[in-house]
């Protein structure tokens, strides 16, 4: 049965290049956001060497981090068309296939992933040679090991948060569209993308902290810049694995019952 679903890798892999031009508008996108949120830190730090707890080097490290972060864990949504296949009355088609609906969607989503990390480090690199950053790169493994962890979790995370937001086309097949958009943006946001979420007052970042959307870009890059101590790795470990177990019972849940709504309509 694992065949399958590298066949359905491979496929997914191939299938990105056939729609060059939404690939691409992706990747331009997310370039627009970084260079809009590079140069707001950039003139941020020209009257201040320290803000924020952060030294310029550390900022602009956060910065170009989340690319790498956000091209692996989030990347070009893949599963925007589940609402769209349950809005149609397309998912009768592989109901009746011998395969899992959700784990087909989890290996075309790991393949669009692949590919935009792939880019991204290659926009990683130009970008780096142009604008000459200073980097604050950890040197101890227990924090390149705790990194890549959290960004594995953090991947399976995002991949169940938005798979629930695309289950509500089981009774809104209508709305998938703009609910998805909202939700995007509210997690990008949430996640730590466009600044670290430990400049927020007190009360407002512990209030997030409650949230899952602070392990799926926030954490990965405090732990690679060392912002997380060796004391507390394990509590964030702990709670961001919580949290992928939860989001996965609760998709589930939606699943059965989304199910027993589905009607096939338009098939």
């Amino acid at each position: 049965m694992s065949k399958i679903y590298l066949t359905v890798f491979s496929l997914a892999w191939q299938n990105e290049f056939v729609y060059r031009l939404n690939f691409i508008l992706w990747r331009i996108r997310n370039l627009m956001r970084f260079f809009l949120t590079f140069f707001l830190w950039e003139g941020v730090f020209t009257t201040s060497k320290q803000m924020f707890g952060y030294s310029k080097s550390e900022m602009l490290t956060y910065v170009f981090t989340v690319i790498l972060v956000s091209a692996l864990v989030q990347s070009a949504p893949s599963a925007d068309n589940i609402g769209g296949e349950i809005g149609n009355g397309d998912l009768s088609n592989y109901l009746v296939k011998p395969l899992s609906y959700l784990k087909y969607w989890f290996s075309r989503d790991l393949a669009s992933k692949s590919l935009n990390l792939v880019f991204a480090m290659v926009e990683f690199s130009l970008l780096a040679i142009i604008l000459h950053p200073v980097f604050a790169i950890p040197t101890k493994i227990l924090t390149i090991a705790a990194f890549l962890i959290t960004i594995s979790l953090a991947v399976v995370l995002y991949f169940f948060i938005s798979t629930c937001s695309r289950f509500i086309s089981f009774w809104a097949p209508e709305n998938t569209w703009g609910v998805s958009f909202i939700i995007v943006i509210f997690i990008e946001t949430l996640a730590g993308s466009i600044f670290p979420l430990d400049v927020l007052p007190e009360n407002l970042k512990n209030l997030i902290m409650l949230t899952p959307f602070p392990y799926l870009l926030y954490f990965p890059t405090a732990i690679f810049l060392g912002k997380i101590s060796s004391t507390q790795l394990p509590k964030i470990l702990f709670i961001a694995l919580t949290w992928v177990i939860i989001m996965f019972f609760f998709m589930r849940y939606l699943w059965g019952k989304g199910l027993k709504n589905y009607s096939s309509e338009g098939r």
